[in-house]
């Protein structure tokens, strides 16, 4: 889905430049590391994207939080909070995102 949607994802960056600049600027000083490590903002997002049920943000953030080293059991924690906050329907998304970050740490060796 990553995959996918970065090719979609380039259309619209080409069709709306200066909001997707503005939009690039925002998301590079959230992910900033600060008080909190880049890792730890990463699975923040992943719960949201659970609890928001936004499959493509699932996607995404999975991908990055393999990247940024979380293991898997952080995200079986992080999706305990997800579920906690988004309730029954993103116990759905909660399996998806589990499942995302397997593919991705599987491709990452």
């Amino acid at each position: 889905m990553a995959r996918e949607l970065s090719h979609a994802i380039k259309d619209v960056r080409l069709g709306t430049p200066e909001v997707m600049k503005s939009f690039s600027a925002m998301a590079k000083a959230a992910t900033e590391a600060g008080a909190l490590d880049v890792k730890t903002k990463e699975l923040i997002a992943l719960a949201i994207a659970v609890a928001i049920r936004c499959d493509g943000c699932v996607a995404f953030h999975a991908q990055a939080a393999v990247k940024q080293g979380a293991t898997r059991d952080e995200i079986m924690e992080t999706m305990g909070m997800a579920l906690y906050m988004g309730a029954g329907p993103s116990l759905m998304y909660a399996a998806q995102a589990v499942e995302a970050y397997d593919q991705f740490a599987a491709e990452a060796g």
